[in-house]
């Protein structure tokens, strides 16, 4: 078997199991049912052992809207049921088994008798298609009978079909869809040891259902007017669902479903600094930087807000490769801490990935709790009056600044602030801060906490505002100002953490 890297692994390990496994895939148009079929044959199959039936549209439309197909030679694995139609009167078909001799009532009792006998006997893998239920359809299905005659061929090894859709051939030959899917369950499933990936074009009745081995549910839904994509879970047979359900996108016709995030940390992750343009400092993270024009542009004041079912980890992941990129190209930060961060936690983490030293050298954190300190990287400041407080600071930051007086990161979570001045004191507080931010070579980032009394202002503040949430245990972050669509954050698969990405959800 392939790796997959881009379908959830729920489904892998069920169409891995030993036999044949049937799955519906549901879904309103648009959603991407036939983008994660298409998917399914190409990351899960050999290519001359899976089929694509497609009743919807014909091959070269699924080259054109799905150009990756050609590159990776899919064109044998794609069959058009009109097409098949036309060979199924011009080729010569197989030879079939010659029923006629045997009377009717007898043919049906061995059929019923043959089905029952495999339901009790421990099955070894098949030597020839099961066309039980086929025949007993009444109907003749050129393309359909031209699928059985290819997994008859690739019998006892395990073939793979998937059919876009079932409402398609049930219509156009007049059939009970719950009649067909049984038919396909019995012959092919359960006695031909094939795995069968059927598409829906909505959402399957209960008593369709329960006919499949599996059921996945592909949703789409909009967020603010972002489109937000699910692939939701159902039911998968005999599989363990520690994720019922996933991010996922549809960008440049690949389906992708995005895991939690999590920093895996490797040998040799020192920081590489990323550069920018005059007048911008870097965010950490190209992608980010690219929708900002560069960068942060320096006086700017900018706001991220933190949705509450965020973790920390997720949320640091986008904030971390920003104080990165700062300390390794030798300009300072000053941070105000949000409440329960510790000082000593965020140092460690920071020390992985920048020299200990330059860190001490670069990196300011404000401690509300502590009097006295021998940390070079603390501001001690429990118990200094105001004067005190602002002599402190204000020498820090010329500390960070150095001899070139270079622009430095201010960083405050401002849930602290309002919790250590009160509402009217943290909001004058705050007016002064942004202010002298936009009046320097600095800039300014703030840390909005749901329920703060700061929030209305500090949007009207903001140059850039961007909102940072979880959908399905996987980081995502928009902008409002600069508006921008949905992205996922992922680590950078060549860098490594912890470095990121933006994917963004299309």
């Amino acid at each position: 078997m392939k790796v997959i890297k881009s379908i959830p692994t729920e489904i892998k390990k069920f169409l891995e199991k030993k036999g044949g496994s049937s799955i519906f895939l549901e879904g309103s148009t648009g959603t991407g049912k036939t983008t994660l079929g298409l998917q399914i044959i190409e990351e899960m199959a050999d290519q001359d052992k899976s089929f694509y039936l497609s009743t919807r549209v014909s091959d070269e439309a699924l080259y054109n809207q799905f150009e990756w197909l050609e590159e990776k030679e899919m064109r044998s694995q794609i069959m058009d049921a009109s097409k098949l139609f036309l060979q199924a009167i011009y080729e010569e078909g197989k030879e079939k088994r010659d029923k006629m001799a045997i009377p009717e009532k007898e043919k049906k009792k061995i059929d019923g008798a043959k089905e029952f006998l495999s339901t009790i006997r421990e099955k070894e893998p098949p030597e020839e298609v099961n066309r039980t239920r086929l025949e007993q359809l009444d109907r003749d299905i050129p393309s359909l009978n031209r699928i059985y005659d290819r997994i008859n061929d690739i019998l006892p090894e395990r073939s793979l079909l998937v059919i876009d859709s079932i409402e398609g051939i049930t219509h156009k030959y007049g059939l009970n869809m719950e009649t067909f899917v049984m038919t396909l369950q019995k012959d092919l499933v359960e006695n031909s040891n094939t795995n069968l990936v059927m598409i829906l074009e909505k959402e399957s009745e209960p008593e369709l259902e329960y006919l499949a081995d599996g059921v996945v549910q592909l949703k789409r839904n909009q967020l603010e007017g972002r489109d937000v994509r699910e692939i939701m879970l159902k039911k998968l047979r005999a599989i363990e669902l520690k994720q019922p359900s996933y991010l996922m996108s549809l960008k440049g016709g690949r389906f992708k479903c995005f895991e939690p995030y999590e920093l895996r940390i490797s040998g040799g992750n020192e920081w590489e600094p990323i550069e920018s343009p005059e007048g911008k400092y870097s965010t950490g993270i190209e992608d980010m930087d690219e929708l900002l024009g560069g960068g942060f542009d320096t006086g700017s004041y900018n706001v991220f807000e933190i949705e509450e079912n965020v973790s920390n980890e997720e949320f640091f992941s986008v904030i971390r490769p920003l104080f990165l990129n700062f300390i390794a190209q030798g300009r300072g930060v000053i941070s105000v801490l949000s409440g329960g961060t510790h000082p000593e936690n965020l140092r460690d983490d920071l020390i992985r990935f920048v020299p200990e030293e330059l860190f001490n050298q670069k990196f300011r954190i404000v401690d509300h709790l502590t009097s006295k300190t021998d940390k070079p990287y603390k501001l001690a400041l429990a118990g200094k009056n105001q004067k005190q407080y602002k002599e402190i600071y204000n020498q820090s930051m010329k500390e960070l600044r150095g001899e070139e007086e270079l622009g430095i990161l201010d960083y405050h979570a401002l849930d602290t602030l309002e919790y250590m001045r009160g509402g009217e004191m943290a909001l004058q507080e705050l007016l002064s801060g942004v202010a002298n931010t936009k009046n320097s070579d600095d800039i300014g980032i703030g840390i909005l906490k749901p329920g703060l009394n700061l929030s209305r202002e500090i949007k009207n503040m903001a140059d850039n505002y961007f909102v940072i949430l979880s959908i399905n245990k996987t980081p995502c972050i928009y902008g409002v100002k600069p508006k921008t669509g949905l992205y996922a954050i992922v680590t950078d698969k060549e860098k490594g953490s912890p470095y990121i990405q933006l994917k963004q959800i299309v």
